[in-house]
Formats: structure tokens, C-alpha cells, sequence
């Protein structure tokens, strides 16, 4: 993954920023942790500030796009993570485990190390958007690449799996924070921001198909009303795992 990152990461320091109501959902989930370790953590999303916080990321290039107030990184990968046995009071891992090699391993790893609360954001591979409907490819790459949701509880034990709300307004460029702003989808640098649109052979005609819908209106006859709504359920979703019988 890290060679992989040092290409496409180019923009991801500028479209890849952290949206405050996501935040705060992840913040509330790793509890009273006073040490969080943050795996795959790219550039800083969503590190809490209120708590000491270790990074682990693969790709160089993303490390140095950090912030000089972002938390100590070090290069290396979740499914061999450089720390002793529960060192941190909880781990996160934010939109990243469906780049991993070695999702077993890597769940393996974060375990052994974190003796509390371990939070996951992740996409539901079972959910369709709307974007779905222009490139199809997204829907099949999202189930080769996304675990199912019964997948945690078999790595994890019993956890919480909680529904992630995008805002109409998300400050974060994941692949569908832009359900209520489909023009941005045209944009080549708003693609840029993600992982999804650097694995799709050719999405041209889909694209094409939706720059049309919208000027003429058709994308808004069909899905129009989400402009309207405040949030959207994407698919996105939090895995919590707080209590798995450790001492």
C-alpha cells in the first residue's frame, strides 16, 4: 500500500479533511482512552487532539504531508506494528482496512497492542449509492475490496456497529461524500482524493453519462430530494470493539 499512496496521495493533505461531525463520533467511541494508536493514519484525519496519539502509516509521501502539529508517525504497516503487548488504551483505523494486504493480520496486530476500545470506520460493501448507478465498476470494486460487515465480529469478537450520517455539507472527499453535490463528481481533482477513482480502468463513460444527467436535469428529477436532506446514510459505517475479555 505505501507505494501505492505515494502516488495517489498527491492530494489528499487538501481534500481529505477531517469533517468535525464524523469526528466527534469517533472521539466518542474510543471512550475515556488517554493513548490511542491511529494505523493507516495518511495524513491526520480525524486524530483526536485531546489525547496522545501514536500514527503508524506506510507511505512516506503521506507522512511528510503532515501537519508539524500532527501526531508522532512512524513508517510501518498494520499487519507488523513495531510495539509491545497492550501498549495503547485503543486503536483506530480510518477508511483503511480495505488497502490492507493482510486484513487478518492486521486485525491480529491492533489486538495484541491495545488492551481497550478498538474503532473502525469502514464502508458497508452491501450498500449501493447512487454513483453506483453511473459506474457500476464501483459497486464490484467495493465488494472485492470492502470486508462485510460479518467479517468483524469473526476477527473482533462482539462489536457495535454504528451507522456513520455523511453531511450534505462533508468537509472529508471520500469516495461518496458528494451525494448531494453530484457536479463534483466531474471535477478531475475532487476524483483525485479517492482510492476508488485510481482503481477504475474507465469510468469516462459514466462519467460522461452523469455530466449529461446533470445539465439536463435528469440527475435531479431522480435524485433531486437528497439536496435537501441534511445527512445521508452512505454506507459508511463505525465498528466498535470495546470489550473482548482482556484482563
Amino acid at each position: 500500500m505505501a507505494a501505492r499512496y505515494d502516488t495517489i496521495g498527491i492530494n489528499y493533505d487538501q481534500l481529505r479533511r477531517p469533517d468535525h461531525r464524523i469526528s466527534a463520533q469517533i472521539d466518542r467511541a474510543l471512550g475515556a482512552a488517554s493513548t490511542v494508536l491511529n494505523v493507516g493514519a495518511g495524513t491526520g484525519s480525524y486524530e483526536p487532539t485531546n489525547r496522545t496519539v501514536t500514527a503508524i502509516e506506510p507511505s512516506i509521501k503521506m507522512i511528510r504531508k503532515r501537519p508539524a502539529s500532527a501526531a508522532r508517525c512512524i513508517q510501518a504497516s498494520a499487519d507488523d506494528l513495531p510495539f509491545g503487548d497492550q501498549m495503547f488504551d485503543a486503536a483506530m483505523a480510518i477508511l483503511t482496512i480495505h488497502h490492507w494486504s493482510d486484513k487478518v493480520a492486521g486485525i491480529r496486530e491492533i489486538m495484541r497492542v491495545t488492551r481497550g476500545p478498538i474503532v473502525l470506520l469502514t464502508f458497508d460493501p452491501s450498500f449501493r449509492p447512487w454513483l453506483t448507478d453511473y459506474l457500476p465498476e464501483l459497486a464490484d470494486l467495493d465488494e472485492r475490496q470492502m470486508p462485510s460487515m460479518s467479517r468483524y465480529g469473526e476477527w473482533l469478537g462482539p462489536v457495535d456497529v454504528e451507522n456513520v450520517p455523511v453531511p450534505n455539507d462533508c468537509s472529508d472527499g471520500f469516495l461518496y461524500a458528494y451525494w448531494a453535490r453530484p457536479e463534483a463528481y466531474l471535477d478531475v481533482r475532487i476524483r483525485s482524493g479517492s482510492s476508488s477513482f485510481w482503481s477504475l480502468a474507465n469510468s469516462g463513460e459514466g462519467l460522461a453519462r452523469l455530466g449529461r444527467d446533470v445539465q439536463t436535469g435528469e440527475w435531479d428529477r431522480r435524485f433531486g430530494h437528497l439536496r435537501e436532506q441534511a445527512t445521508y446514510d452512505a454506507g459508511y459505517r463505525l465498528i466498535v470493539s470495546r470489550d473482548r475479555g482482556r484482563s
